[in-house]
């Protein structure tokens, strides 16, 4: 596990630059009118709709296990299964028995990352006997010599879990320990999933397909791809990204979403390195009157080299009005965002170079005022938990730290 961290650590802080800011989108905020405008907007420049007939859940912590284990055992047809990390351990066990036990002709598919996926074998052997097909991701192959660098940043991080083409779990969790239990302490992470059922469940089978075959899986069969529920009210999308050096979806997605805030914009995220076109609408929006708040990972934050990154990032949006909170019971683990009453994002997203620029990412976006209230209700509760950054403080630290926040290989010339 470390060393797989310290890979991903260096290539934060080293390989993974963002690209000149003039790529960026360049907007202050959506068209005014009513969902359908916004839907039009995010529709224009991501390709997604946010389309009405969904029924959408939030899931807190280790009750993503509850969720996962729910859906393998309803399954009818097929349980689909795209994981960055799957290590044995009790959360693999329990799935691994509803999985052996599901019901019959119900087929499986399990695709994993092996970055993140340490020691996998012996549960790809156990999935195996229970009759899933499994396959790797990208293997990370070859001597030290014929090291690529840009292969490791190119990983799959998505975590989807789709039943039956109906419904479609996603969100930053894991399946190990540190997703078991409840954010209580140091060794029970903090982190938000989203179940989803309608239609943008049929859009998160489209996005394992895709990977799956890449990993050498053949086409899912039309059982895999039934006609759509239309099941609630809530409008919703499913934004899957890929390596797109200027312009992914994750990125677009993000300076979309920030510019749709109009009077709340709360973003709760486990890897903050903002790019500066991120940052300037961050500031720009404070000036608009939106109240700005960030919270991330404070003292357990797993990656060292990443955390001073993200604080090297916290002077100018301080000034800027930008409020930061760094969460202290665990390791902060969410990628959210929240927009006024009604907007939320949920998913595997970091606002980090590899997420916007390089890996395989997934995000629910839900136009809902219930969902929203939820996730505004988890995000006053984590900053009960978390300690605000100052800039009257901030400014105030030693010139060593100072120094330290500066180091150009923390952040590149180009964030």
């Amino acid at each position: 596990m470390k060393l797989a961290w310290l890979v991903l650590g260096a290539l934060f802080v080293t390989g993974c630059s963002y690209p000149n800011h003039r790529h960026d989108l360049r907007l202050r905020a959506l068209p005014e009118g009513d969902p359908e405008a916004r839907s039009l907007a995010f529709y224009q420049s991501l390709g997604v709709a946010l389309e009405p007939g969904h029924r959408v859940d939030l899931v807190e912590n280790g009750h993503i296990f509850d969720a996962i284990e729910r859906e393998i055992r309803a399954a009818r047809t097929s349980i689909n299964i795209a994981s960055y990390i799957w290590r044995p351990g009790v959360p693999s066990d329990r799935l691994l028995r509803a999985i052996q036990e599901r019901q019959p002709g119900v087929a499986c598919r399990v695709l994993v990352d092996p970055l993140g996926s340490v020691n996998f074998e012996s549960v790809g052997l156990t999935l195996a006997k229970a009759g899933c097909e499994v396959r790797t991701f990208r293997p990370i192959q070859g001597s030290i010599s014929s090291f690529d660098p840009n292969r490791i940043k190119m990983r799959m991080h998505r975590k989807l879990v789709v039943r039956d083409g109906e419904v479609g779990l996603t969100g930053g969790w894991g399946i190990w320990k540190s997703w078991l239990g409840d954010a209580d302490g140091p060794d029970s992470w903090r982190d938000l999933a989203v179940r989803v059922e309608g239609p943008a469940a049929r859009e998160m089978q489209v996005a394992f397909a895709q990977n799956w075959q890449e990993a050498g899986g053949d086409f899912l069969p039309a059982s895999d791809f039934p006609a759509p529920l239309y099941v609630g009210e809530a409008r919703a999308g499913f934004v899957a990204s890929t390596n797109n050096r200027f312009m992914s979806n994750a990125r677009r997605m993000t300076l979309l979403t920030i510019a749709s805030a109009r009077r709340r914009l709360w973003i709760a995220n486990s890897y903050f390195i903002p790019s500066e076109a991120i940052s300037d609408m961050l500031i720009e929006k404070v000036k608009q009157g939106v109240d700005v708040r960030v919270l991330v990972p404070g003292r357990h934050h797993d990656i060292d080299p990443v955390h001073a990154a993200q604080r090297s990032s916290y002077a100018r949006l301080l000034e800027g009005g930008v409020r930061i909170w760094e969460y202290e019971l665990s390791m902060m683990h969410s990628k959210t965002m929240l927009v006024d009453d009604s907007l939320s994002v949920v998913g595997s997203t970091n606002l980090d170079p590899l997420a916007l620029g390089s890996s395989e990412e997934c995000s629910v976006v839900v136009d809902d005022a219930g969902l929203a209230a939820g996730l505004a209700a988890a995000f006053e509760k984590d900053l009960g938990h978390s300690h605000e950054i100052h800039w009257s403080g901030w400014k105030r630290r030693g010139v060593l730290q100072k120094l330290v926040d500066q180091l150009p290989w923390f952040i590149s010339d180009y964030l």
